[in-house]
């Protein structure tokens, strides 16, 4: 071999060289897409946060947030694997895990990886459209959440909860939280559902909008008719006084559990240092959204979730004391 051939040969094995080294860095790196919700809720922002913390802290792995119309969205995500990991409300999950109502005949294998914070039901209006109660809302133009979020599925419970038809007794919007907020402000629609953390963004909008009085609609009564129906998913709670401008008394509303889930196909590792990684780096989540407060070892146990733990998540926990 000369000397041209040697360098040529040399230069090509270089070449491979690098390809191979590239071809195996680009197979180590793990992309998680973290599907989350609508731009004026809670899941979306708490999404980025945990796609930066991610990205920040595990190596190898690169995190985006996706804008989706919601949990049953993010569950077909799951399903399809399009997404790795997502935010969901329980119920819904449920329902997915289970092939039922918007999941019929195409079960999710849906499992938790830990348990959020608790989404809360916002039965959402303003002074001068006659709604005092849920009865109210009879005969009026009202949002249910848009299509593909788990708002409308709640919505529709809570609707049903109030001896309501969803159908027959409203004129029915399916708007997102921050459409609904504009809707309202507009004079289109008289009232909307929306689940979601405190605060919600686009609520805070709607309170803080010159000449408009919010009123938030007690509904607590429908929770047990909820549960009888549907499974021990809701409890009641309370939207705190002053948590939106203008909210001058406590709100008496229905909760639901928020968690985190991904596709029972995900490794072990991933799902271990996806969990261990939220938990140690919580302070920067609560950073982006206080509701990231409630992302804690005890409320694993204590706000259980009725959908399989993921083995790895489980491992974590159960190494720290949180039995599983």
């Amino acid at each position: 071999m000369n000397r041209r051939e040697f360098l040529l040969a040399g230069g090509a094995t270089l070449v491979a060289g690098a390809a191979l080294f590239n071809g195996v860095a680009f197979a180590q790196q793990v992309n998680i897409a973290i599907a989350t919700g609508g731009t004026g809720g809670v899941y979306y922002p708490l999404g980025g946060g945990m796609a930066n913390v991610l990205s920040k802290y595990v190596p190898g792995v690169a995190a985006t947030a996706r804008v989706t119309g919601g949990s049953v969205d993010n569950l077909k995500l799951i399903g399809s694997k399009q997404s790795e990991v997502a935010l969901v409300m329980v119920d819904a999950a449920l329902d997915a895990l289970k092939g039922e109502d918007k999941f019929k005949g195409n079960k999710v294998e849906v499992r938790t990886l830990m348990v959020l914070y608790p989404n809360r039901m916002h039965v959402v209006t303003v002074e001068g459209k006659g709604i005092e109660k849920m009865s109210d809302l009879k005969g009026k133009r009202v949002s249910t959440g848009s299509p593909g979020s788990a708002t409308e599925v709640m919505a529709f419970r809570v609707i049903e909860g109030a001896g309501l038809d969803k159908d027959k007794d409203m004129r029915r919007e399916r708007l997102g939280v921050a459409e609904s907020t504009n809707a309202l402000k507009d004079g289109k629609i008289d009232a909307y559902f929306w689940v979601g953390g405190l605060p919600t963004a686009a609520v805070t909008d709607l309170g803080a909008s010159p000449g408009v009085k919010i009123k938030l609609i007690d509904h607590t009564e429908v929770v047990d008719k909820m549960n009888a129906k549907y499974g021990d998913l809701y409890t009641t709670g309370v939207i705190p006084a002053k948590t939106y401008p203008g909210q001058d008394k406590d709100n008496r509303i229905s909760v639901v559990q928020n968690i985190l889930v991904a596709n029972a196909s995900m490794s072990d590792k991933v799902a271990y240092d996806i969990v261990k990684t939220f938990i140690e780096k919580q302070p920067e989540l609560v950073a982006v959204h206080g509701e990231a407060a409630a992302i804690t070892l005890a409320n694993q146990i204590t706000k259980n979730s009725p959908i399989p733990w993921h083995p790895g998540a489980t491992k974590y926990f159960n190494e720290k004391g949180a039995k599983m």
